[in-house]
C-alpha cells in the first residue's frame, strides 16, 4: 500500500484506455467500448484508493468502499462520490457480458452505440474526477 507509483501507473493507464476507447468507438466496436470504460474506471478508483492509503481489494467494483472511506479521500473528489459509485457498479455488471457475451447474448449485436457513449462518458468523468483529486 505504500507504493504511491502504482497509483500514479493506475492513473495513466487509465487515461491510456480513455484514448482507446475512442479509437473503438470511431470503429463502432460498441461492446469493446463498454468493456474498456470499465477498466479504465476500475484503474482510476483504484489509483485513488491507493493515493489515499486504503487497502485496494481484488475486486472490480470498488463503490462500497468510496463510500465507507469517504472521509480519507481527498475533499476535491468527494462531492462526485455518489457519481464515481454509480458508474463503478453500472460498468461492473457490464464486464463480462461486454467481453465474453453468453449463450444467447452476443456482444456485438448486443451493445449499441448509446450503450458505448453513456460508458465512455461515464469513464472520462470518473478519470477526470480522480486526475483533479490525485494530481493537483
Amino acid at each position: 500500500m505504500h507504493n504511491r507509483t502504482l497509483a500514479d501507473d493506475y492513473l495513466t493507464r487509465a487515461t491510456h484506455r480513455l484514448a482507446a476507447l475512442d479509437v473503438l468507438f470511431d470503429r463502432q466496436s460498441w461492446a469493446d467500448v463498454v468493456r474498456e470504460s470499465q477498466e479504465a474506471v476500475e484503474l482510476a478508483l483504484k489509483s485513488l484508493l491507493r493515493h489515499s492509503s486504503i487497502e485496494v481489494p481484488r475486486v472490480h467494483d470498488v463503490g462500497q468502499i468510496l463510500r465507507s472511506e469517504s472521509e480519507r479521500l481527498p475533499e476535491t473528489v468527494r462531492p462526485h462520490i455518489e457519481e464515481l459509485v454509480a458508474t463503478s457498479r453500472s460498468l461492473r455488471r457490464d464486464r463480462e457480458l461486454a467481453f465474453y457475451g453468453s449463450e444467447d447474448l452476443t456482444p456485438s449485436d448486443f451493445y449499441q452505440k448509446p450503450d458505448a457513449e453513456a460508458a465512455r462518458t461515464g469513464a472520462r468523468r470518473v478519470v477526470e474526477a480522480v486526475t483533479a483529486a490525485v494530481r493537483r
